[in-house]
């Protein structure tokens, strides 16, 4: 037989049986079109897609690779990964949904391709769309790269790596808090995050972490958002579908009645957004048993008359019901058995379409739908609004990315079969995270887990995953992850960037417990002795009971004393940025904000990547301050403290501080000549006093003024 028609059988058994794509004549033309022909420095092009093809899994690059191949104005090549995507529009969600924003499929889902570039000049690119029948490509591309005053990307400094920069080369200092959970049913909506964004920036700070792997409650990129349990609690009626033995398949089914629930919520973690006045079409395949019959209820009224299954059989059905004319959500939906003498009825397949066509509205329904490799489509738009809201704040958000329990018990033995899933899975996960996200300058960080277990053996999958986004990140974002516990080998793994410790000021910590300062000077040491040349931060800090839940003596701290104390000592401790403080919902009940201006406004100009810093060389008079600072060859920047200015002191003991100084304040190890010195207010965020000194034989003699809490000061030659 010839070869041309042995190939032709093959090609044809395989589309048959679904392993290859069905496209018609001439779609194997990749049609790309380019959002802009001239963009800055930094700032993204899109380009829109048309591959002319649809997958089982537009997400997996194994069955379709799309990307742009980008060749640089220096002649270099780069490769950034495309991504399949639903837009949305977006809208306020009226009295009905309170704080929600109102979310609608905007047409079909599509393909994209983002790209920052960071060199000015002109750029060639194409499209190439790789799958199991072969390879296309689009007609080359080309745009203008013009400069801007953008700072670029955030990276390690090549200057001193123990701090941050940006590509261009100035100094990063993280200012921030962590603002995990933001969305539906959370205190953080879109819209509250955006409002929330808005107070940090105008007080001055610069950084949040942020999760988008919260599973089920709030914003998770790749998790189990399902409409008929939540992770915390509940058995879902799903079994398995029984073949013509009896015997139990991989696909499941919604099962009502007999010895299960003869009503079910469909519940989505998601709220359903609606049209007004459309006409929409639930359908599915039910299956019944003897004289039971499936009732579909939205808003407790029944959509059409119920429905007979065939015995024993899969039977399609539909009903169609039309929205009022304000409404714009889903509401409450039921499935019910309903009929005399019992029976069960077995549903699956469970949609919500518009009659008139369009994308699936009740994913989260789908009993059968995969967890790891879905990337839940809202989450994602979510996502994107989240970034471009902090961008344009200027705020650099750590993006902690990978949902711990689908992954963290499959990495126990580093030679399964189960361990090089997860590292396939989650590789997958950041392509698609690169490719949809990455161009953002405000991508401050990439964090893998958030606390995961420090005992697993994760080298292997740390530096897989590390050289992975080597080769597929061309902005080269930092790396990071978390542990529940302290994880020195986390901290000195070669693909993780930026150490990080989590710590809780708690009673079972006895009297570390009672300051602050002293606990936040331990912790960043105890990392920066695992990883002495690397950015460390203190990923999450704050009060906390010792059930880990918030304590009820931070309403007490009205000045947000442990607050405060803990910026200042983080901020010149050595890390790279100051404690991320959690209960955020709770910092803004109490308008922490204010608190962020004065330390943002002392850092602004310290030079941490250029003038060598190291912990300070001095010492005060008057034994009841500390002194917690950095100095250089010809600077130093000191923040004192009075010891008894805890949040301890202030909020149980009821103790106010003893007034300090003046002080004489040695700081040794300075250059021989003059100096200009100012006295800050830490409240005010003001400089109070400025002077000159002279420092000789190495030693520089100050005299403090008087202080009640804390002073800083700021010493240049």
């Amino acid at each position: 037989m010839p070869r041309t028609v042995q190939l032709t059988l093959l090609s044809a058994a395989l589309l048959i049986a679904g392993f290859l794509p069905v496209r018609s004549p001439g779609e194997d033309k990749i049609l790309a079109e380019l959002s802009a022909s001239k963009v800055q420095k930094y700032s993204p092009v899109e380009v829109a897609i048309r591959i002319g093809t649809t997958y089982r899994n537009s997400f997996d690059p194994e069955e379709v690779n799309v990307a742009l191949k980008i060749k640089t104005p220096s002649g270099a090549s780069i490769a950034v990964p495309a991504f399949f995507c639903q837009d949305y529009q977006r809208k306020p969600g009226g009295k009905e949904r309170g704080r929600d924003d109102w979310f609608y499929p905007a047409g079909m889902p599509v393909w994209k391709a983002r790209f920052a570039p960071s060199e000015v000049g002109t750029y060639s690119a194409e499209v190439t769309r790789r799958d199991r029948s072969g390879t296309a490509q689009s007609d080359v591309l080309r745009f203008e790269c013009v400069s801007s005053a953008s700072k670029g990307f955030l990276r390690v400094s090549k200057k001193d790596p123990r701090f941050l920069e940006f590509t261009e080369g100035r100094p990063f200092f993280a200012v921030g808090q962590n603002l995990a959970f933001i969305g539906s049913g959370q205190y953080a909506s879109l819209p509250k995050a955006e409002e929330m964004f808005g107070k940090l920036a105008d007080n001055g700070a610069n950084y949040l972490r942020i999760w988008v792997c919260c599973e089920d409650w709030a914003t998770a990129v790749e998790a189990q958002k399902s409409a008929w349990t939540r992770s915390w609690g509940g058995k879902a009626p799903i079994v398995p579908v029984l073949d013509a033995q009896g015997k139990p398949t991989e696909r499941k089914c919604i099962t009502l009645g007999g010895t299960h629930p003869a009503s079910v919520n469909v519940s989505t973690c998601n709220p359903v957004a609606l049209r007004p006045e459309t006409r929409y079409v639930v359908s599915g395949e039910v299956q019944t048993e003897g004289e039971a019959k499936l009732e579909v209820a939205v808003h407790g009224a029944s959509v059409g008359e119920p429905i007979i299954g065939a015995k024993g059989d899969w039977a399609r059905f539909q009903r169609e019901f039309t929205t009022r004319p304000s409404q714009l959500w889903l509401g409450q939906m039921a499935l019910r058995a309903v009929g005399q003498g019992g029976g069960a009825v077995r549903v699956t397949g469970l949609s919500l379409r518009e009659a008139a066509g369009g994308p699936e509205l009740l994913w989260e329904a789908d009993v059968n739908r995969p967890v790891r490799g879905f990337y839940n489509p809202p989450d994602c738009f979510v996502v994107d609004k989240i970034l471009e809201a902090a961008q344009q704040r200027g705020i650099y958000v750590q993006v902690c990315l990978v949902t711990r329990n689908l992954y963290m018990s499959d990495l126990k033995d580093p030679k399964s079969r189960q361990y090089d899933e997860v590292i396939r899975c989650v590789k997958n996960l950041f392509r698609y995270a690169v490719a949809r996200w990455g161009h953002f300058t405000g991508v401050g960080a990439w964090e893998y887990f958030n606390e995961q277990d420090p005992g697993l053996p994760t080298d292997r999958f740390y530096a897989e995953l590390g050289k992975y986004l080597e080769e597929i990140d061309p902005y080269r974002h930092p790396r990071c992850t978390s542990g529940w516990g302290p994880s020195p080998k986390d901290w000195r793994h070669a693909q993780l960037d930026l150490p990080q410790e989590h710590r809780y000021l708690r009673p079972a910590l006895k009297e570390g417990y009672k300051d602050e300062v002293a606990d936040v000077l331990e912790r960043v040491a105890l990392v920066k002795t695992h990883a002495p040349q690397k950015p460390v931060f203190l990923g999450e800090y704050g009060l906390a009971g010792d059930k880990w839940e918030l304590s009820p003596l931070m309403k007490d701290d009205k000045d947000l004393v442990h607050f405060h104390n803990a910026l200042w000592s983080s901020a010149l401790s050595g890390a790279a940025g100051t404690a991320l403080f959690w209960w955020w919902d709770q910092l803004d009940r109490m308008d922490c904000y204010q608190h962020y201006r004065p330390v943002s406004a002392f850092v602004a100009d310290i030079p941490f990547t250029t003038a060598e810093l190291q912990g300070i060389k001095a010492t005060v008079s008057d034994t009841r301050a500390r002194v917690v600072g950095l100095q250089g060859k010809d600077c130093a920047f000191a923040w004192l403290n009075n010891r008894e200015a805890t949040w301890w002191n202030a909020v149980v003991a009821k103790a106010a501080p003893q007034k300090l100084g003046p002080a004489t304040l040695t700081v040794e190890g300075l250059s021989s000549g003059a100096y200009r010195v100012e006295w800050w207010d830490t409240y005010a965020g003001k400089i109070a006093k400025e002077e000159k000194a002279s420092a000789s034989d190495g030693r520089l003699v100050l005299q403090t003024p008087a202080f009640e809490r804390d002073v800083a000061c700021k010493v240049r030659r």
